[in-house]
Parts: structure tokens; sequence; C-alpha cells
């Protein structure tokens, strides 16, 4: 099998954009349609045509773009279920347990409810790769707008379940402003402080931050550490349910 392509790109203030290219039968789609006018030059610097937009939330700069891009380029669009009524165009409905193709690259689809109500995210487990739309970020999680701790917490354990070397493509560059609430709350996580440092001077070249790797996130991203003793400690949640230790971790981000 040949590989998967992945063609990253920013736009928007904070945004990327993600175009992913099966060579064997040409096919493309992109991940949620954040700036019509970034993803057509993506195209065309790529040479590729779009058939799929696979979308993972209704927001704006998530699905904005769908009804255009449809117009102009005739592409399907694949979007969540359970919030089949705000995503424009939508015309195959996934959620928990379906899967959409590109190509012969199966994409499974998960529920990940709490940032907004109906978000997917997609995993393709043979190329290594996860979108995960706004659930989860480079040492963030997406904000709960229609969602409560409990169910964004059960979200973010099925994408905990996927292999460790799994390359996380989240949609957007707020790793460096994420560093610092998470040094806030586990200041003496070694592997945080060795990651920040690098984030810095990554970002002071310009340089993205994303994808990640769920073994980094696992090490450095506090939403995902409730069991850390460390973080238990800085928030004063010690033996607390992995369910409360989230929940006060993102109230403490909200606030911060």
């Amino acid at each position: 099998m040949t590989t998967l392509q992945v063609h990253q790109f920013p736009c928007l203030d904070d945004n990327y954009g993600y175009l992913v290219h099966d060579p064997a039968s040409g096919l493309t789609a992109t991940i949620d349609t954040p700036d019509v006018s970034a993803i057509s030059n993506a195209l065309k610097e790529k040479h590729w045509s779009l058939d799929f937009i696979f979308n993972t939330h209704h927001h704006d700069d998530h699905a904005g773009g769908n009804l255009e891009l449809k117009e102009k380029t005739g592409c399907t669009i694949v979007g969540p279920r359970a919030d089949a009524d705000r995503i424009p165009g939508i015309d195959q409905q996934v959620g928990e347990g379906d899967s959409v193709m590109l190509g012969d690259w199966k994409f499974n689809v998960h529920d990940t409810p709490g940032h907004t109500r109906g978000h997917i995210v997609y995993h393709c487990a043979n190329a290594g790769v996860g979108f995960v739309g706004d659930t989860l970020f480079a040492l963030g999680c997406g904000r709960l707008f229609e969602g409560t701790p409990q169910q964004m917490w059960t979200s973010l354990e099925k994408i905990l379940a996927w292999p460790d070397d799994t390359l996380i493509y989240c949609a957007h560059e707020y790793t460096q402003a994420n560093a610092r609430f998470a040094l806030s709350v586990e200041p003496e996580n070694e592997d945080l402080l060795i990651r920040s440092k690098a984030i810095d001077a990554a970002r002071a070249k310009g340089l993205p931050t994303v994808p990640t790797t769920l073994s980094l996130e696992k090490k450095t991203n506090p939403f995902l550490r409730p069991t850390s003793l460390h973080l238990q400690q800085t928030i004063d949640r010690v033996g607390e349910n992995s369910v409360d230790v989230f929940a006060r971790t993102r109230e403490l981000k909200d606030h911060f």
C-alpha cells in the first residue's frame, strides 16, 4: 500500500488546514473547511482535486467553507450524525462505530462530544494518524461549549486508547499558550519543561508545533493526566476521580 499523504498549512489566525491524499486512487479529502482560499491554493500547489470534506464539528472555522467548496468541486461532505442539522451541505452522516474510506485507507469515526454536542474525530490506524479537530490540542483540549466534563473525559479516553505513536493533527496552533498553563499545574514535570523550551524555540522560528504524538501528550498534556499525583497536588484534588480532576483542570484553564 502506498503511503497516505498529509499536507498541512496554516490559515486564518491560528488554524491549520489539512489535505489528506491517497496517491493510489488519487482521492483527496480536506479535514474541515476553515478557509476556502487557503484550501484551494493548497490543492493547486499539490495538483490535487478535492473529493471529500471530512468535518469534525459545526463551528464556522471548521465548516464555514463547506458549501463554496462543494459548489466548486462537487465533493462529498462527511460529518457528524449527531449534529447533521448544523453541518452545511452534509451528504454522509457518521458517528461512533462508523468508518469512511479514502481509497483503501479506512478512517474510523468516534463521537467525541464536549467541545460541541456532535464533535467527531477520524482515526486511520493503518497510517498512524488521527484528526481530532478541537477535542484535543497539543498540551490542551477544547473548551466545553456544549458538553460536560464527564462527556469530554470520555471523549478523550477514546483518543487515549489509540497507539502511542499515533500522529495527532489538531486544528489550532495553541501550543505555546497551552504550555504556560500546563507548567502552572505541573511545574516539576521534567518532560513538560523540556517540551516547553522546544516549543518556544520552534515558535520563535515560525515553525509549527503540530502534529504531536499521543505518547508525548500522555507525558505532558495536563488534560490527559488526571491520575498524576503532581497535578492532583497542585490543583488540590488528591485522590479524586479522573473526571473531577479533569473538570478542575479545565476550570483553571478557562480562567488562566
